[in-house]
Protein backbone atom coordinates (compact mmCIF):
# COMPACT_ATOMS: atom_id res chain seq x y z
CA UNK A 1 0.00 0.00 0.00
CA UNK A 2 2.64 2.22 0.86
CA UNK A 3 4.74 1.33 -2.31
CA UNK A 4 1.78 2.27 -4.64
CA UNK A 5 1.00 5.64 -2.92
CA UNK A 6 3.94 7.27 -2.92
CA UNK A 7 3.94 7.55 -6.48
CA UNK A 8 0.32 8.63 -6.37
CA UNK A 9 1.39 11.44 -4.08
CA UNK A 10 4.62 12.39 -5.76
CA UNK A 11 2.21 12.69 -8.89
CA UNK A 12 -0.26 14.86 -7.51
CA UNK A 13 2.68 17.18 -6.31
CA UNK A 14 3.72 17.30 -9.78
CA UNK A 15 0.51 18.03 -11.09
CA UNK A 16 0.23 20.98 -8.17
CA UNK A 17 3.20 22.64 -8.72
CA UNK A 18 2.97 22.76 -12.65
CA UNK A 19 -0.40 24.04 -12.21
CA UNK A 20 0.85 26.65 -9.71
CA UNK A 21 3.27 27.57 -12.07
CA UNK A 22 0.71 27.85 -15.14
CA UNK A 23 -1.08 29.98 -12.71
CA UNK A 24 1.94 32.48 -12.67
CA UNK A 25 2.21 32.79 -16.29
CA UNK A 26 -0.63 33.75 -16.53
CA UNK A 27 -1.27 36.09 -13.82
CA UNK A 28 1.95 37.51 -15.22
CA UNK A 29 0.30 37.58 -19.01
CA UNK A 30 -2.58 39.01 -17.52
CA UNK A 31 -0.90 41.74 -15.68
CA UNK A 32 0.97 42.91 -18.89
CA UNK A 33 -2.00 42.66 -21.70
CA UNK A 34 -4.86 43.81 -19.65
CA UNK A 35 -5.29 47.25 -18.12
CA UNK A 36 -7.62 50.18 -17.06
CA UNK A 37 -6.34 51.58 -20.82
CA UNK A 38 -7.60 49.21 -23.49
CA UNK A 39 -4.81 47.83 -25.37
CA UNK A 40 -5.30 45.74 -28.44
CA UNK A 41 -3.73 42.01 -27.66
CA UNK A 42 -1.64 42.09 -30.92
CA UNK A 43 -0.71 45.83 -30.24
CA UNK A 44 0.93 44.24 -27.03
CA UNK A 45 2.74 41.38 -28.43
CA UNK A 46 4.42 44.04 -31.06
CA UNK A 47 5.36 46.67 -28.60
CA UNK A 48 6.78 43.39 -26.08
CA UNK A 49 8.62 42.21 -29.43
CA UNK A 50 9.93 45.93 -30.74
CA UNK A 51 9.87 49.00 -28.35
CA UNK A 52 8.62 52.11 -29.55
CA UNK A 53 7.52 55.61 -29.32
CA UNK A 54 3.86 54.86 -30.11
CA UNK A 55 0.51 55.55 -27.01
CA UNK A 56 0.57 51.44 -26.59
CA UNK A 57 4.63 51.56 -26.30
CA UNK A 58 4.29 53.93 -23.70
CA UNK A 59 0.93 52.13 -21.76
CA UNK A 60 2.54 48.47 -21.82
CA UNK A 61 7.11 49.41 -20.71
CA UNK A 62 6.71 52.44 -18.83
CA UNK A 63 2.96 51.27 -16.86
CA UNK A 64 1.92 47.82 -16.76
CA UNK A 65 5.91 45.77 -17.01
CA UNK A 66 7.16 47.77 -13.78
CA UNK A 67 3.94 47.32 -12.12
CA UNK A 68 3.72 43.60 -12.96
CA UNK A 69 7.53 43.25 -11.68
CA UNK A 70 6.64 45.01 -8.69
CA UNK A 71 3.66 43.26 -7.97
CA UNK A 72 5.73 39.87 -8.49
CA UNK A 73 8.45 41.22 -6.11
CA UNK A 74 5.85 42.10 -3.25
CA UNK A 75 4.11 38.86 -3.69
CA UNK A 76 6.94 36.92 -3.36
CA UNK A 77 8.24 38.67 -0.42
CA UNK A 78 5.05 38.44 1.47
CA UNK A 79 4.76 35.27 0.59
CA UNK A 80 7.23 34.12 2.07
CA UNK A 81 7.29 35.95 5.14
CA UNK A 82 4.13 34.86 5.98
CA UNK A 83 5.24 31.23 5.46
CA UNK A 84 8.26 32.15 8.09
CA UNK A 85 6.14 34.06 10.57
CA UNK A 86 3.96 30.98 10.70
CA UNK A 87 6.17 28.39 11.31
CA UNK A 88 8.30 30.53 13.62
CA UNK A 89 5.37 31.14 15.94
CA UNK A 90 3.69 27.88 14.99
CA UNK A 91 0.61 29.72 14.62
CA UNK A 92 -1.31 29.11 11.46
CA UNK A 93 -2.86 32.24 12.09
CA UNK A 94 -0.12 34.30 11.96
CA UNK A 95 0.84 37.61 9.77
CA UNK A 96 3.98 39.25 9.04
CA UNK A 97 2.34 42.23 10.35
CA UNK A 98 2.87 40.71 13.94
CA UNK A 99 6.39 42.09 14.09
CA UNK A 100 5.34 45.59 13.58
CA UNK A 101 6.95 46.33 9.86
CA UNK A 102 3.49 47.56 8.76
CA UNK A 103 2.88 49.53 11.32
CA UNK A 104 6.65 51.09 11.89
CA UNK A 105 6.31 51.80 8.17
CA UNK A 106 3.41 53.68 9.07
CA UNK A 107 4.48 55.72 11.53
CA UNK A 108 8.01 56.72 9.56
CA UNK A 109 5.78 57.89 6.60
CA UNK A 110 3.36 59.94 8.83
CA UNK A 111 6.51 61.54 10.60
CA UNK A 112 7.52 62.23 6.78
CA UNK A 113 5.06 63.84 5.65
CA UNK A 114 4.17 65.93 8.58
CA UNK A 115 7.79 66.88 9.69
CA UNK A 116 9.56 67.08 6.06
CA UNK A 117 6.57 67.70 3.55
CA UNK A 118 6.91 64.16 2.01
CA UNK A 119 4.24 64.04 -0.77
CA UNK A 120 4.94 61.62 -3.48
CA UNK A 121 5.11 57.34 -2.74
CA UNK A 122 8.51 57.77 -4.25
CA UNK A 123 9.74 59.60 -2.20
CA UNK A 124 8.13 58.07 1.30
CA UNK A 125 9.93 54.52 0.06
CA UNK A 126 13.47 55.36 1.64
CA UNK A 127 11.45 56.30 4.85
CA UNK A 128 9.00 53.54 5.01
CA UNK A 129 11.82 51.08 4.93
CA UNK A 130 13.73 52.59 7.97
CA UNK A 131 10.46 52.62 9.94
CA UNK A 132 9.73 49.15 8.90
CA UNK A 133 12.93 47.94 9.30
CA UNK A 134 13.48 49.47 12.91
CA UNK A 135 10.27 48.36 14.29
CA UNK A 136 10.93 44.75 13.08
CA UNK A 137 14.23 44.61 14.65
CA UNK A 138 13.42 46.31 18.26
CA UNK A 139 10.58 43.29 18.30
CA UNK A 140 13.13 40.40 17.51
CA UNK A 141 15.94 42.05 20.32
CA UNK A 142 12.85 42.62 22.71
CA UNK A 143 11.53 39.68 22.21
CA UNK A 144 15.01 37.30 22.34
CA UNK A 145 15.64 39.52 25.99
CA UNK A 146 12.29 38.08 27.49
CA UNK A 147 12.28 34.74 29.20
CA UNK A 148 9.02 34.42 30.62
CA UNK A 149 6.76 32.85 27.94
CA UNK A 150 7.23 30.57 25.55
CA UNK A 151 8.91 31.94 22.37
CA UNK A 152 5.73 31.77 19.86
CA UNK A 153 3.95 33.61 22.77
CA UNK A 154 6.33 36.07 23.26
CA UNK A 155 7.08 37.28 19.87
CA UNK A 156 3.29 37.54 19.21
CA UNK A 157 3.18 39.99 22.48
CA UNK A 158 6.01 42.09 21.76
CA UNK A 159 4.94 42.35 18.55
CA UNK A 160 1.47 43.48 19.85
CA UNK A 161 2.89 45.92 21.68
CA UNK A 162 5.48 47.67 19.31
CA UNK A 163 1.90 47.78 16.59
CA UNK A 164 0.15 49.71 19.43
CA UNK A 165 2.70 52.36 20.26
CA UNK A 166 3.58 53.19 16.71
CA UNK A 167 -0.18 53.09 15.79
CA UNK A 168 -1.02 55.53 18.64
CA UNK A 169 1.49 57.38 17.66
CA UNK A 170 0.52 57.35 13.73
CA UNK A 171 -2.89 58.09 14.50
CA UNK A 172 -2.10 61.08 16.99
CA UNK A 173 -0.28 62.38 14.09
CA UNK A 174 -3.30 62.13 11.82
CA UNK A 175 -5.83 63.46 14.19
CA UNK A 176 -3.86 66.82 14.39
CA UNK A 177 -3.12 67.43 10.75
CA UNK A 178 -5.84 66.63 8.24
CA UNK A 179 -3.29 67.35 5.49
CA UNK A 180 -0.80 64.95 6.64
CA UNK A 181 -3.69 62.69 6.56
CA UNK A 182 -5.10 63.11 3.02
CA UNK A 183 -1.39 62.46 1.48
CA UNK A 184 -0.63 59.39 3.53
CA UNK A 185 -4.50 57.87 3.01
CA UNK A 186 -3.31 57.04 -0.60
CA UNK A 187 0.14 54.99 0.49
CA UNK A 188 -1.67 53.34 3.11
CA UNK A 189 -4.82 51.80 1.40
CA UNK A 190 -1.97 49.34 -0.47
CA UNK A 191 -1.15 49.60 -4.06
CA UNK A 192 1.09 49.29 -6.80
CA UNK A 193 -0.26 52.43 -8.87
CA UNK A 194 1.86 54.90 -9.30
CA UNK A 195 5.49 53.19 -8.19
CA UNK A 196 7.95 53.59 -10.85
CA UNK A 197 11.07 51.96 -11.33
CA UNK A 198 12.81 53.53 -9.08
CA UNK A 199 10.38 51.85 -6.45
CA UNK A 200 11.73 48.41 -7.47
CA UNK A 201 15.75 49.66 -7.50
CA UNK A 202 15.22 50.78 -4.34
CA UNK A 203 13.23 48.24 -2.56
CA UNK A 204 14.76 45.05 -4.78
CA UNK A 205 17.69 44.87 -2.84
CA UNK A 206 16.15 44.52 0.78
CA UNK A 207 13.72 41.81 -0.94
CA UNK A 208 16.95 39.53 -2.56
CA UNK A 209 18.71 40.20 1.36
CA UNK A 210 15.41 39.20 2.79
CA UNK A 211 15.15 35.64 0.37
CA UNK A 212 19.08 35.11 0.56
CA UNK A 213 17.97 34.53 4.51
CA UNK A 214 14.77 33.10 4.08
CA UNK A 215 16.91 30.15 1.70
CA UNK A 216 19.16 30.06 4.67
CA UNK A 217 16.70 29.53 7.34
CA UNK A 218 14.09 27.38 5.92
CA UNK A 219 16.37 23.93 6.38
CA UNK A 220 15.65 24.93 9.88
CA UNK A 221 11.78 24.96 9.78
CA UNK A 222 11.13 21.40 10.36
CA UNK A 223 13.24 20.99 14.16
CA UNK A 224 12.06 24.53 14.83
CA UNK A 225 8.42 23.66 14.14
CA UNK A 226 8.72 20.58 16.75
CA UNK A 227 9.43 22.84 19.75
CA UNK A 228 12.29 24.47 21.13
CA UNK A 229 13.14 21.62 23.13
CA UNK A 230 13.01 19.31 20.44
CA UNK A 231 14.86 21.49 18.03
CA UNK A 232 17.95 21.77 20.69
CA UNK A 233 17.69 18.00 20.84
CA UNK A 234 18.48 17.76 17.21
CA UNK A 235 21.33 19.53 17.13
CA UNK A 236 19.78 23.32 16.05
CA UNK A 237 20.85 26.66 17.60
CA UNK A 238 17.26 27.59 18.07
CA UNK A 239 18.27 31.06 18.93
CA UNK A 240 20.11 32.11 16.13
CA UNK A 241 17.51 30.49 13.47
CA UNK A 242 14.56 31.96 14.85
CA UNK A 243 16.95 35.44 14.40
CA UNK A 244 17.77 34.62 11.15
CA UNK A 245 14.23 33.69 10.45
CA UNK A 246 12.78 36.83 11.71
CA UNK A 247 15.01 38.84 9.97
CA UNK A 248 14.14 37.70 7.09
CA UNK A 249 10.67 38.29 7.99
CA UNK A 250 11.33 41.85 8.43
CA UNK A 251 13.31 42.51 5.51
CA UNK A 252 10.85 41.05 3.42
CA UNK A 253 7.34 42.43 4.73
CA UNK A 254 9.12 46.05 5.39
CA UNK A 255 10.25 46.40 1.85
CA UNK A 256 6.97 45.30 0.01
CA UNK A 257 5.33 47.93 3.04
CA UNK A 258 7.14 50.15 1.62
CA UNK A 259 6.52 50.05 -1.56
CA UNK A 260 2.71 49.60 -1.81
CA UNK A 261 2.03 50.45 1.15
CA UNK A 262 -0.11 47.88 3.78
CA UNK A 263 -1.25 44.85 2.03
CA UNK A 264 -3.05 42.63 4.36
CA UNK A 265 -3.95 39.00 3.94
CA UNK A 266 -1.20 38.24 1.41
CA UNK A 267 1.39 36.45 3.99
CA UNK A 268 -1.67 34.02 5.41
CA UNK A 269 -3.69 33.58 2.51
CA UNK A 270 -0.29 32.41 0.06
CA UNK A 271 0.81 30.44 3.19
CA UNK A 272 -2.27 28.16 3.51
CA UNK A 273 -2.51 27.96 0.27
CA UNK A 274 1.01 26.35 -0.07
CA UNK A 275 -0.02 24.31 2.66
CA UNK A 276 -3.01 22.69 0.75
CA UNK A 277 -1.22 22.16 -2.39
CA UNK A 278 0.97 19.47 0.08
CA UNK A 279 4.01 20.13 -2.31
CA UNK A 280 6.31 19.00 0.81
CA UNK A 281 6.93 19.96 4.45
CA UNK A 282 8.27 23.29 6.23
CA UNK A 283 10.93 24.00 3.98
CA UNK A 284 9.40 23.79 0.77
CA UNK A 285 6.53 25.61 1.74
CA UNK A 286 8.54 28.87 1.55
CA UNK A 287 8.87 28.85 -1.51
CA UNK A 288 5.30 27.57 -2.59
CA UNK A 289 4.20 30.42 -0.18
CA UNK A 290 5.95 33.18 -2.23
CA UNK A 291 4.78 31.97 -5.61
CA UNK A 292 1.13 31.67 -4.52
CA UNK A 293 1.77 35.18 -2.88
CA UNK A 294 2.82 36.21 -6.56
CA UNK A 295 -0.42 34.99 -8.17
CA UNK A 296 -2.51 36.38 -5.51
CA UNK A 297 -1.15 39.90 -6.06
CA UNK A 298 -0.80 39.96 -9.38
CA UNK A 299 -4.40 38.51 -10.05
CA UNK A 300 -6.23 41.08 -7.67
CA UNK A 301 -4.21 43.76 -8.97
CA UNK A 302 -5.80 42.81 -12.41
CA UNK A 303 -8.99 42.25 -11.81
CA UNK A 304 -9.25 45.84 -9.72
CA UNK A 305 -8.04 47.22 -13.36
CA UNK A 306 -10.19 45.48 -15.28
CA UNK A 307 -13.51 45.31 -12.87
CA UNK A 308 -14.40 48.49 -12.15
CA UNK A 309 -16.14 50.51 -15.11
CA UNK A 310 -14.96 53.77 -14.29
CA UNK A 311 -11.95 53.44 -12.42
CA UNK A 312 -9.35 51.57 -10.88
CA UNK A 313 -9.88 49.47 -7.37
CA UNK A 314 -6.38 49.22 -5.19
CA UNK A 315 -4.81 45.98 -4.69
CA UNK A 316 -5.25 46.35 -0.86
CA UNK A 317 -9.40 46.63 -1.37
CA UNK A 318 -9.82 43.72 -4.12
CA UNK A 319 -7.25 41.13 -1.73
CA UNK A 320 -9.48 42.25 1.50
CA UNK A 321 -12.79 41.51 -0.32
CA UNK A 322 -11.98 38.49 -2.44
CA UNK A 323 -9.44 36.86 0.08
CA UNK A 324 -11.24 36.86 3.52
CA UNK A 325 -13.97 33.99 1.92
CA UNK A 326 -10.50 32.27 0.49
CA UNK A 327 -8.84 32.47 3.89
CA UNK A 328 -11.80 30.96 5.85
CA UNK A 329 -11.95 28.25 3.02
CA UNK A 330 -8.31 27.63 3.72
CA UNK A 331 -8.33 27.47 7.34
CA UNK A 332 -11.23 25.27 7.47
CA UNK A 333 -9.17 22.96 5.35
CA UNK A 334 -5.72 22.98 7.71
CA UNK A 335 -7.87 22.30 10.46
CA UNK A 336 -9.11 19.23 8.39
CA UNK A 337 -13.18 20.22 8.31
CA UNK A 338 -14.85 19.56 5.40
CA UNK A 339 -15.49 23.29 3.63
Amino acid sequence: MGDTARPRRARIALLAGAGLLLALLLAVAASIALGSQPVPLPDVLAVLRAPGTTAASAVVWDMRVPRTILGLLVGVALGVAGALTQAHTRNPLADPGLLGVTSGAACAVVLAIHVLGVTGPSAAVGFALVGALGAGMLVVVLSQRIRVLAPGVTLVLTGSIVTALLASITSGVLLLDRSTMDVFRFWSIGSLVGRGPEVIWTVAPFVLVGLALAVVNAPTLPALELGDDLGVALGRHVVRDRVVGLLAVTFLAGAATAACGSIAFVGLAATHAATRLGLGGPAWRVPVAGLCGAVLVLGADVVGRVAPATSEVQVGIVIALVGAPLFLVLARAHRGDPA
